[in-house]
């Protein structure tokens, strides 16, 4: 492998990261909810996809195209159906990321178990694009190009959203002063929800994009889970370039370990590279509510 392979493939797998991470640091940066259930929201959309291809002839991309506004309504009714009562009962205090990650861990396992019913334990794949790109003497498969070139669209559009956009001001309001949000006139519950939601059409999004060249399970959530959470904390909550830098580091950290040393590794080095940047910069790289 050159290093036109390693630069690929490592940005492959970073933007990728990038992306699952943002809608888990807008979830937990503005609803203040550690949704630990936001692995098997990626592989359900995974399956939907899976099942598009191969039993009903539809592209990965027409499927993308639905599970967009299907993520953010489903992640918006689990907002409003689920998490809301505790949000009043805790006055958006302290006890809310308690009794939060209570909740979305009990919604974790009632998911995957669907999941497991339906599709059982093995992994699934399909064949979308697969044909090689020679880029530079380098190749490359062609559905790999697409899922890095749709994660960088949809991790721009998010950031553009955020950052040019009324609505985005809101969203950014709400996380960095809660408190003081409502003394403008902000409906910090609908915030929160809509912010929810957003997530939810990121990690819908993310799952398709991961079917498209990963083998996946029913069981894979909570590994997907697990990397996002690093890489929000890594970047800094609530920062989405922070999330974007800090899933590249692990997407090369990865690539380089699997390339040069051992496959086997790269969970290792995904916890040393969190724990050597908690150690230099325990608020993330960017700090959190940093833009």
């Amino acid at each position: 492998m050159n290093l036109l392979d390693i630069l690929l493939a490592g940005s492959t797998l970073g933007g990728l990261y990038g992306l699952i991470a943002m809608g888990l640091t807008l979830q937990y940066g503005v609803a203040r909810i550690m949704n630990l259930s936001y692995g098997e929201f990626l592989i359900a959309p995974a399956f939907l996809a899976y099942l598009g291809v191969t039993a009903w002839g539809l592209s990965p991309l027409l499927m993308l195209l639905l599970v967009l506004p299907l993520g953010f309504i489903v992640q918006w009714l689990v907002y409003q159906l689920l998490l809301t009562p505790l949000v009043r009962r805790t006055g958006a205090g302290p006890a809310l990321e308690v009794d939060s990650i209570l909740a979305t861990f009990g919604l974790m396992f009632v998911v995957q178990g669907v999941m497991m019913v339906a599709f059982g334990g093995n992994y699934h794949s399909y064949t979308y694009l697969s044909t090689p790109v020679q880029i530079l003497g380098s190749t490359v498969a062609a559905n790999r190009l697409l899922v890095l070139g749709v994660a960088i669209a949809l991790g721009l559009g998010l950031y553009l959203l955020l950052t040019r956009t009324r609505m985005g001001t809101v969203v950014r309001a709400v996380s960095v002063a809660p408190r003081f949000a409502p003394l403008v006139g902000i409906d910090v519950r609908f915030t929160a929800a809509l912010a929810f939601g957003l997530g939810g059409a990121m990690v819908a999004a993310s799952g398709v994009l991961v079917s498209m060249f990963l083998p996946f399970s029913a069981a894979m959530g909570t590994m997907f889970a697990m990397k996002a959470l690093i890489v929000v904390i890594m970047g800094g909550v609530g920062n989405l370039m922070g999330c974007l830098l800090a899933g590249m580091m692990l997407g090369f950290a990865e690539t380089l370990v699997a390339t040069f040393i051992d496959p086997g590794l790269t969970l290792a080095v995904n916890y040393a590279l969190f724990l050597g940047v908690l150690l230099l910069r325990p608020t993330g790289l960017f700090g959190k509510g940093a833009r």
